[in-house]
């Protein structure tokens, strides 16, 4: 039998999207359980992501009462500094006579929101490089409530971090979109911010009901992108400017900028009991992009280090610090969650550009470190509009530290281990 004859790539794109995302209900409550084909136009809403149904209890049946306490403590949260600077302190309000916080709690992080009114918007996720090496450090990242790490292509990785309680005037390279960011924009009711994307997922996101939610650079001040003096090059050309988005989103009438309905978290000042300790956390993503998280006990935090050189040749293992230009802080995180999931292809003109699809839905293999400790975890997404649900694999859920929480992606099928303090994950695909 003679080989099929190839389709050329010009035309790949054309392809209607084959995926089949788990549970999927859309904003116009069909309940459909899979993604609107290329030729379909939803009609555009105001308040999308808000299920008609009855999502699954995310206790899993377990009595209110059977759950510990949250314990929030505002204590004075130390920022360490770089080259020799004091450490910086924020000290937020106190309790009133009456006991009670006279502030709102941010549901992703478990604190108060530094500036209340922040809580009555929609949040932001914006797509943030991580290579080439010399677009570092990035813009904004320590900022964010949120954020994701998840693998693009040809050994690189790229950040997607969702900004709701905290602004920034500058924040990126932002940079191109991909499948997954769908999966980030849903769960946080956010916008997503990005610079362009590759034909076949822009003709799916274009398609699809949360369209008029995405924010790509124009040729007007709206959306607050801009370039200047701090583009890196060609690709990496791009920053946003989070505290102009209110008033960009305010001159049209197809979105809405008001507050969600996100679910909580579950935080606690107190770490759940455990006999493993979590202090590193090493993710190999590639010999190009590699990272490790470290825990401080001084500052209750973890901090980022990255690759400094390729694992090529006989090039040595090497990470340094990872900064923020814009607060001059490292990039820390209270909260390093590791999370398995599917990495699949539509076709196989994906599988041969990596265009990868990756679907957090339903449930997986996770892993939790806060405060030096480690739990082997599970993660759950049963309703495609709110965030994942950290729990152990009875349904409990596991407290996160009050503060930013940090997801590296990996594949269902990457291996880990740990020895002693150390843990280490190795990213792979089926």
């Amino acid at each position: 039998m003679s080989k099929p004859k190839a389709i050329p790539r010009s035309v790949w794109w054309t392809f209607p999207t084959l995926i089949v995302f788990l549970l999927m209900l859309s904003a116009c409550g069909t309940g459909a359980t899979s993604a609107p084909l290329p030729t379909q136009t939803p009609p555009l809403t105001s308040t999308p992501f808000q299920p008609e149904t009855t999502a699954p209890d995310p206790l899993f049946g377990l009595p209110a009462d059977a759950l510990p306490a949250v314990t929030i403590t505002p204590m004075p949260t130390l920022a360490v500094q770089p080259n020799g600077q004091a450490p910086a302190y924020v000290v937020p309000p106190t309790p009133d006579s009456s006991g009670q916080p006279p502030y709102e709690i941010n549901p992703l992080t478990g604190l108060p929101f530094p500036n209340p009114a922040l809580a009555e918007r929609r949040p932001m996720a914006i797509k943030i490089a991580n290579s080439p090496d010399y677009i570092r450090p990035q813009s904004g990242l320590s900022l964010s409530d949120v954020a994701y790490e998840y693998y693009i292509e040809w050994g690189d990785t790229r950040f997607i971090a969702v900004f709701y309680s905290n602004d920034s005037t500058q924040v990126g390279p932002v940079r191109s979109g991909r499948f997954f960011d769908e999966h980030v924009l849903r769960m946080y009711h956010a916008f997503l911010v990005y610079k362009y994307s590759d034909p076949r997922e822009k003709e799916y996101f274009y398609s699809s009901d949360f369209a008029p939610f995405l924010t790509v650079p124009g040729f007007t001040s709206c959306p607050p992108f801009f370039t200047g003096l701090y583009a890196r090059d060609n690709y990496n050309n791009v920053f946003f400017n989070t505290t102009r988005m209110a008033a960009c989103v305010a001159k049209r009438s197809d979105v809405d900028n008001l507050r969600q309905d996100l679910r909580h978290g579950f935080f606690s000042d107190d770490p759940p009991a455990t006999d493993q300790s979590g202090v590193r956390v090493f993710t190999d993503y590639s010999i190009y992009s590699y990272n490790y998280w470290e825990y401080d006990a001084a500052t209750r935090r973890y901090f980022r280090y990255q690759e400094s050189a390729d694992m090529v040749k006989t090039q040595p293992r090497a990470y340094a610090p990872m900064y923020d230009a814009v607060t001059g802080l490292p990039v820390t995180a209270d909260n390093v969650v590791v999370i398995l999931v599917p990495h699949t292809f539509a076709n196989q003109f994906e599988e041969e550009d990596e265009v990868y699809r990756i679907d957090p839905v339903g449930e997986g293999l996770a892993f939790v470190f806060r405060d030096g400790k480690a739990y082997p975890a599970r993660w759950y997404r049963m309703d495609m509009d709110q965030a994942l649900f950290i729990a152990d694999d009875q349904g409990t859920p596991i407290y996160l530290h009050p503060g930013r929480t940090f997801y590296q992606v990996i594949g269902e099928s990457s291996q880990y281990t740990h020895d002693g303090d150390n843990w280490y994950f190795t990213f792979k695909t089926p």
